[in-house]
């Protein structure tokens, strides 16, 4: 098999094809990333809370987007309104590249992380209570105390960290416990395991003054098994493939085979 390419889930020019992809990619991804995003609506009530983030974050347009106030000496945190303890769930992380500066975390935690700290570091991660990944570093933190933490994805030795653009998805897979990444349509695998019976909520870690990182949630799928329904829809798409998924409208189909191929 070739890469473990993905519906396109994240919006904009795609990215480049990311390397190393691991081909266990979560029952169900592909099936929610073809789907429709939820409307603005929803994606509000899963944003950023601006009743849990650091002193030093604003956030803005509803919880779509925040932006780090320029502290000198200072790490801050944002969680998500929404806390997952079952399901699938996607979101897109929107992160310039240039505003990302040394520390720039991407992951999950608990209630219970903190998210402030008087130093620059990396915040998620740094406990027993988060799961991140260092964009510039290219490694996992998770009760990270210093160097030699495991670079994401896996690369020999000689490989330098992979180059994460804009815009990257998170996905959170509760059903198997695990948090893993995917860009420019590849799954990246599982950066962490063992995460049953936790509830996780999105969170970011920055240093960046004035860095603005927006969050767009994709959706959830639940763990029980699919209709059929959902599975002839499934091998089509799969069967057409991404150029001829963007002719449908064109295609000799009667309208509602269209609308049904098209998740409308």
């Amino acid at each position: 098999m070739g890469q473990a390419a993905l519906a396109a889930g994240s919006s904009g020019t795609p990215s480049p094809r990311a390397p190393y992809p691991d081909l266990s990619c979560p029952r169900g991804l592909e099936e929610l990333l073809s789907a429709p995003p939820p409307d603005l609506g929803t994606q509000r009530l899963h944003g950023w809370n601006p009743d849990d983030c650091s002193e030093n974050i604003e956030v803005q347009d509803g919880g779509l987007c925040f932006e780090r106030r320029p502290v000198a000496q200072s790490t801050d945190g944002a969680r998500g309104k929404r806390g997952y303890s079952r399901g699938l769930h996607a979101w897109e992380i929107g992160w310039p590249r240039e505003q990302r500066g040394t520390h720039a975390v991407v992951g999950v935690a608990t209630a219970l992380a903190p998210l402030q700290a008087d130093r620059y570091a990396a915040l998620l991660g740094s406990d027993g209570e988060s799961w991140g990944w260092d964009l510039g570093r290219g490694t996992l933190c998770h009760q990270s105390k210093g160097p030699g933490a495991p670079h994401y994805p896996a690369a020999g030795p000689q490989d330098a960290p992979l180059e994460v653009p804009e815009r990257l998805l998170v996905v959170l897979d509760m059903e198997e416990g695990t948090l893993g990444y995917a860009i420019g349509g590849t799954y990246l695998g599982p950066a962490f395991r063992g995460l049953k019976g936790r509830t996780l909520y999105p969170a970011v870690s920055a240093v960046w003054g004035q860095c603005q990182v927006r969050i767009r949630y994709l959706g959830e799928r639940r763990g029980e098994p699919h209709t059929l329904l959902h599975l002839s829809r499934l091998c089509v798409r799969q069967a057409l493939g991404d150029s001829r998924l963007g002719q449908v409208s064109a295609l000799p189909l009667p309208p509602a085979m269209k609308r049904y191929l098209l998740y409308q």
